[in-house]
């Protein structure tokens, strides 16, 4: 036996509590294998929380265009003509309208 491994028995028999260890081994396993708190687990729920920053992200973003829109809308901009115009394909009485359509294949 050499003396670094006698050192350590010798250590491990005064120094450690035995007890101590297991029951931290214990809790320490008990941790990473639990299906509720494992560390898989805690890695695939981080995912779904970054896609659903990323959704969150990009709804705010589309709620602010039609905020802006609703906005000039009410307004009276030319937004209110532009949208009846091109989305309803509304006109005056005295105009008339053509819908250009691509032919398809």
């Amino acid at each position: 036996m050499s003396s670094f491994s006698r050192k350590a028995t010798y250590w491990f028999k005064r120094c450690a509590n035995i007890p101590l260890l297991i029951i931290g081994v214990f809790f320490i396993g008990l941790l990473l294998l639990n299906e509720d708190a494992s560390f898989t687990q805690s890695m695939v729920y981080e995912k779904e929380i970054l896609r659903l920053k990323q959704e969150i992200k990009e709804n705010k973003d589309s709620a602010s265009y039609y905020r802006n829109r609703r906005m000039e809308i009410e307004r009276g901009d030319e937004a209110l003509e532009y949208i009846a115009r091109e989305q309803y394909h509304m006109k005056r009485p005295t105009e008339d309208v053509f819908l250009l359509v691509a032919p398809s294949k």
